[in-house]
């Protein structure tokens, strides 16, 4: 049922997110348990009208900043030393609406690797080894596509693939592309975790999104008398009994209407930024750290709010031949996957993600743009948040640290490298002009939302770069790219990482590159055997910036790359 001014339950569900909605409605299935889901940001009920959210293109959703805690900025590396009060410089996007991610995200039903699990279970996770968490995976799916006993049937989420039929050519030459780079096909991502490319698997029906909002929330859940659902309203404090929990202290999304609801258990599934920073401000967390701050001591807990990680990756982009472009009438831009192990010393097996993006963003210009994400997908890097103020409703400060452990960065410059040759297959430069890498300021970042004002300036360049050779060529290096070409990036060794630390790519964002030497670029020699004695290098050939002359060594069809 809706909010109610009931103030005891069983148990209280702080954040009603991908995991919130799952724990409430399962528990709620019992009726002897009066349960509360509270989330601070908005509802979405059964049949709501938010276009937005149910829409298969899922950038919109995830840069409408109504769904965003908006104050929250983060830092990329650490924060300035001996400034205990600084917040954070870049924006990050983080879901706050009901079903939280799975609301706002990109519907890649992706279930993890097995090993992952296992390492949980022997740091001392007992029950998440992989044989044990399969059945609940089963549990939750409903397979719209494969009928086997690895996938299960009657699941609240439908699970399915897009037909490579439905593909827009792009995506289909790009997984050809990868076949031919080595990686083989399957059919089903989540059965095996071997080096492939695939159709992705996507939480998605009838063309639209479904969220555990969705599929856990729907009416006849709603309807249970003991389960309470309060939306717009924020957890600021979870109350304590010396060291038992009693409840939590709630305010409405404008903080001026306080309660406290009582409670004999207290689920914390706000997420990885805000559970530690509510566990912190309710005195559960590094002492000193809390003593500081002047907030009184539940218990002493050194982790809470350490090994922050996150998934850095790296995006290339490319102006599309209009034959490889993704029709208007189609939604959904992300339609083929790829998984490979990156061969860094030190490293799991099967590390690295990818996804082939077949539309650039929602305009007439990203409609024109396709490309490729590469991003670690178990990293090592680890980060924290603390808290730089005891006041409860301030974000807390968040640290990533991203490639703070080399092998992190070795992956990602490893990545860019893999892209050039991708860029390199013959049918990929049939369809594909001038890749670049995705350099995507804050106000980059702002483009990503729908303005009308966007489509107007952005318009113009659309109709250009489908013009004469010399308009689409200095409209992609100086209005597109903003910045080097994905051939000058990789010429050497330090430049390639100097541009991944610059360039850090997270959720599509990254700092701005340095400037690149523009009178030629040098290609390592597994891409295009032999030497190129214009270089002068042993094993590298030589290629022209593109807007120069072309350079004799440059190979037949290669189109200003």
């Amino acid at each position: 049922m809706a909010d109610s001014e009931r103030q005891q339950f069983d148990v209280i569900v702080v954040g009603g997110g991908t995991a919130g909605c799952i724990i409430a409605s399962r528990l709620s299935s019992n009726p002897d348990l009066q349960v509360a889901l509270i989330e601070a940001g908005e509802d979405t009920l059964p049949g709501h009208q938010d276009d937005v959210i149910w829409d298969s293109y899922p950038i919109v959703a995830y840069f409408d900043p109504r769904h965003h805690w908006r104050r929250l900025r983060v830092f990329y590396g650490e924060a300035p030393t001996g400034d205990n009060s600084a917040g954070g410089i870049y924006r990050y996007e983080q879901a706050r609406v009901m079903g939280g991610g799975s609301s706002i995200n990109g519907m890649m039903a992706n279930q993890g690797a097995p090993g992952d699990y296992d390492e949980w279970a022997a740091l001392g996770a007992a029950g998440w080894e992989w044989d044990q968490v399969l059945p609940y995976f089963c549990r939750l799916e409903r397979d719209l596509d494969i009928r086997t006993e690895r996938h299960g049937a009657e699941g609240p989420i439908p699970i399915r693939r897009v037909p490579e039929s439905e593909w827009p050519e792009f995506s289909r030459v790009a997984g050809r592309a990868l076949g031919r780079a080595g990686l083989s096909r399957i059919d089903d991502q989540n059965d095996g975790f071997e080096q492939a490319w695939f159709p992705i698997t996507i939480n998605n029906e009838h063309d639209r999104r479904v969220s555990t909002a969705a599929g856990y929330l729907t009416v006849e859940v709603r309807q249970r008398p003991n389960l309470t659902i309060l939306s717009d309203a924020t957890v600021t404090r979870i109350a304590f009994d010396g060291s038992h929990v009693s409840g939590v202290d709630v305010r409405d999304r404008g903080g001026f209407r306080s309660r406290v609801l009582a409670a004999r258990e207290v689920v914390v599934a706000a997420g990885a930024i805000h559970t530690p920073a509510l566990l912190m401000r309710s005195g559960v967390g590094p002492a000193a750290e809390l003593s500081e701050l002047g907030i009184g001591i539940v218990a002493d807990r050194q982790g809470v709010g350490q090994n922050l990680q996150e998934h850095p990756q790296i995006a290339v982009t490319s102006l599309l031949k209009p034959e490889a472009r993704q029709p208007w009438s189609q939604r959904r831009h992300i339609f083929a996957g790829f998984r490979y192990s990156s061969g860094i010393e030190n490293c799991a097996d099967v590390d690295m993600y990818g996804v082939v993006v077949n539309r650039g963003g929602w305009h007439s210009l990203g409609q024109k743009l396709g490309g490729f994400l590469i991003w670690v997908n178990k990293a090592y890097s680890q980060g924290r948040v603390s808290l730089v103020t005891p006041a409860v409703l301030a974000e807390p400060r968040v640290e990533f640290r991203f490639l703070s452990d080399e092998r992190d960065l070795l992956r990602l410059t490893d990545g860019l490298l893999r892209l050039a040759r991708l860029y390199q297959d013959p049918e990929m430069r049939r369809v594909t002009y001038y890749p670049f890498a995705t350099a995507y300021s804050e106000k980059s970042r702002d483009l990503a939302i729908v303005r009308r004002s966007t489509e107007w300036k952005l318009g113009p360049v659309a109709k250009g770069i489908d013009g004469p050779a010399s308009v689409r060529r200095r409209l992609m290096r100086r209005r597109v790219a903003s910045g080097p070409n994905l051939f000058e990036i990789v010429r050497d060794q330090a430049e390639l990482e100097a541009f991944v630390q610059r360039g850090l790519t997270v959720r599509g964002i990254v700092a701005e590159p340095p400037a690149w030497d523009r009178n030629r670029i040098l290609w390592p020699s597994p891409i295009h055997p032999g030497a190129c004695t214009a270089s002068g290098t042993a094993g590298w050939r030589c290629f022209p910036y593109a807007d120069r002359a072309p350079c004799e060594h440059q190979p037949a069809g290669h189109d200003d790359r």
